[in-house]
């Protein structure tokens, strides 16, 4: 089946019937997810292993009881699934519609006879914990006749992890919006991650063609990113058509998510113990100095990481910072000097840890170094101000010279939120004429995208080949024109300073201090951000004094902040309308109202 969201409407929507007819009325609306989204990964599984059932049945038969461990075996192409897991079970689903009196006690045993890597997958979405309500309310047959029916196309062959994902997005969000449910996390586009592969493997494609390479996301999902990349990289039909071996890793805390993606994984041939459970900023499931080739990720934003802070000891009452080392991390101060600073973002938006736990996790240029995309929403361009752990993550990544490009994409681009979203391109392997240098990409206009003849919940639009391509150029080309524009570092730099005006009496004497300093007047304070290629006095003479002969800023308690202010830089005036012009306006919408006006109040 081709992938695309439409063909898989009508799979899915088969899939949401199970609930309507087969839950209604036995399970709260709110869990309906805890049981089609486990059955939906165990009969994909279930399909998987059908055309090997007979002979994985036979090996155990015969060697249990004779091995200690068969897993070898059941896992060969000679004797067993030539999968990396299997089931040890008499029973398929299709088998167990078989003997519908027994269909409970049976159902136990064909999930008992999974492998140690699935019954991980089982455990992770609670699926056991269903059993005893599926016996007490009697629709253990109906829920696995539904989904042994022909019309729910599940097999491997047929739908690919991409088309899972969206699937699972799909159902997920249509049971959020029964329940009235947060939108959550953003499930990522197939054409968001076909632009975000285009922009990490192409400009290396030459250096990858042999050898080994790690790619990570750490908020893994449903591991589209991962597989779709590295499908990107080496298919033989492609534009890199690599032949060096891809690892693939990843970390997820939710935990029907981390089972879909470790259930494809399974079906991919690809290693599930390289996809690890729990959260990634205070549970990283790695050896710490693991380090990764390619990076690509789309972080939770506007998403609480509290828990993370305090498994972490940060924001306690003793106001104890990070011990981890990926988030304290050296940054200079307004003298110019490296002060080693502990980088945190406010406790209700997470998504720059997230970055800065992949800047940890970059090789050495001396190795080739890294390659980084991800996605964001604007808070983390200009959120938090000078001194704060948002501006400093912003500082460290730009005076380190690792921010490559931003590319602005479209609104209403992701399926769950309309809100504008940016992919940050990251790397500590620049080549030479972007060294120093930050380019930004705007495209969000419709020039970059096309109308969807069928909304899909907010995603309105969506990026087809051409786009994709003409910001690839954009990029490529790397020169100004009206969608590109090309930075210094520094321009993103600022010094803030505190103005201060002098406290005076009734008779507008100014009040001095004991050592015959004026005093300030706190009800005058006044903050400025002076562009960091500015020198400061000048800076203050020209903005400040003409208008406050008598301020004057602290020298020794300035701070340094980082921005990116997007919007300011593709700001494109529009001139006001003359008033001709809308008159006539008006005089048009009257006549063709006219009409209808008479005829309502006839």
């Amino acid at each position: 089946m081709s992938l695309n969201t439409q063909s898989l409407q009508p799979i899915i929507n088969f899939i949401w019937s199970v609930a309507d007819d087969v839950l209604i009325n036995k399970y709260l609306e709110n869990q309906y997810q805890d049981v089609i989204l486990p059955m939906t990964v165990l009969r994909r599984l279930d399909l998987a292993l059908e055309p090997s059932k007979e002979k994985v049945f036979k090996t155990y038969e015969d060697f249990k009881g004779k091995i200690d461990n068969l897993s070898g075996l059941l896992t060969s192409e000679q004797h067993g699934t030539g999968l990396a897991f299997y089931n040890t079970s008499q029973y398929t689903m299709k088998k167990l519609l078989a003997d519908p009196k027994n269909i409970n006690t049976n159902f136990l045993d064909y999930l008992n006879g999974f492998s140690e890597n699935v019954q991980d997958i089982i455990s992770k979405f609670k699926f056991r914990n269903q059993l005893e309500t599926f016996e007490n309310t009697g629709i253990t047959f109906s829920l696995l006749e539904k989904f042994c029916n022909p019309k729910l196309e599940l097999s491997p062959d047929k739908i690919s992890p991409m088309a899972m994902g969206y699937m699972f997005e799909d159902l997920i969000r249509r049971f959020n919006e029964k329940t009235n449910a947060a939108a959550g996390r953003h499930f990522t586009p197939r054409e968001i991650i076909e632009l975000m592969t285009h922009l990490v493997y192409l400009p290396v494609k030459d250096k990858i063609q042999q050898g080994t390479y790690l790619v990570y996301d750490p908020c893994v999902g449903s591991g589209a990113m991962l597989t779709q990349s590295k499908l990107f990289a080496t298919n033989p039909e492609g534009e890199i058509k690599s032949k060096a071996t891809f690892h693939l890793y990843g970390q997820e805390n939710t935990g029907e998510m981390y089972a879909t993606c470790k259930s494809d994984m399974l079906l991919k041939g690809e290693d599930p113990d390289k996809i690890k459970y729990g959260s990634t900023l205070s549970e990283y499931g790695f050896d710490p100095d693991l380090k990764f080739n390619f990076m690509l990720t789309n972080p939770p934003y506007g998403t609480t990481w509290k828990q993370d802070q305090e498994n972490l000891n940060v924001g306690t009452e003793k106001k104890i910072s990070i011990v981890d080392k990926r988030f304290n991390l050296p940054i200079k101060n307004f003298k110019g000097e490296l002060e080693t600073t502990c980088l945190t973002s406010r406790s209700n938006d997470g998504q720059l840890m997230f970055m800065l736990h992949m800047l940890s996790k970059m090789k050495d240029p001396k190795d080739g170094g890294s390659r980084i995309a991800s996605i964001h929403n604007g808070s983390a361009l200009f959120t938090g101000d000078a001194g704060s752990g948002e501006s400093g993550i912003r500082q460290y990544i730009i005076e380190n010279d690792l921010l490559e490009c931003i590319v602005q994409l479209p609104n209403d681009i992701f399926y769950n939120t309309g809100i504008a979203t940016y992919v940050w391109f990251v790397t500590n392997v620049k080549e030479k004429k972007r060294k120093g240098k930050v380019q930004l990409i705007n495209a969000s206009s419709d020039a970059f995208y096309r109308k969807m003849r069928k909304p899909l919940g907010s995603k309105r639009n969506e990026l087809v080949a051409e786009h994709i391509e003409t910001i690839q150029d954009l990029y490529f080309d790397f020169e100004e024109n009206e969608y590109s524009k090309i930075f210094d570092n520094e321009d993103f730099g600022f010094y803030q300073i505190t103005v201060q005006q002098p406290e005076k009496d009734d008779k507008g004497n100014i009040i001095k201090d004991s050592k015959g300093k004026p005093k300030a007047d706190s009800s005058l304070k006044d903050i400025e951000n002076v562009p960091m290629k500015e020198p400061i006095d000048n800076y203050f003479k020209r903005e400040v004094l003409p208008f406050a002969p008598d301020a004057w800023y602290d020298k020794t308690k300035m701070k340094v902040g980082y921005e990116i202010a997007f919007n300011k830089y593709f700001y494109q005036y529009e001139g006001l309308r003359t008033l001709k012009d809308i008159a006539a306006d008006i005089l048009i919408l009257e006549q063709e109202t006219d009409g209808l006006l008479k005829e309502i109040i006839a």
